[in-house]
């Protein structure tokens, strides 16, 4: 069973950073991209970026130069740094991984950025 835990969401001010954590169960982390999508209200969720098992990232232009994602194999999480977040960054963030032809997702955690 692959299980993904995001947690690290919350409002913040226009400028201002979070760091959302997503953890997943040992058997797969390491081995596997994993990626960040989000889902603004009543559009469809959109990819963030990805983070491969060997370190390399790829971000959404809308995102690139304000996000990092980084990865932890001894902890099996990975994170997304958001900074000079914008109220158009205002979304549920989830976790996602494709392991063995199935879609895996976090719960999703709330981020909202006032101006």
């Amino acid at each position: 069973q692959v299980q993904l835990v995001e947690s690290g969401g919350g409002l913040a001010q226009a400028g201002g950073s979070l760091r959302l954590s997503c953890a997943a169960s040992a058997t797969i982390f390491s081995r596997n991209a994993m990626d960040w999508y989000r889902q603004a209200p009543g559009k469809q969720r959109e990819l963030v970026g990805t983070i491969t098992s060997g370190g390399f990232t790829n971000y959404a232009d809308s995102v690139k130069g304000r996000f990092t994602i980084s990865r932890d194999n001894a902890k099996n999480t990975v994170y997304l740094q958001m900074n000079s977040l914008k109220p158009e960054d205002t979304a549920v963030y989830y976790c996602h991984c494709f392991v063995r032809w199935i879609n895996y997702w976090g719960q999703g955690t709330q981020v909202t950025v006032s101006s």
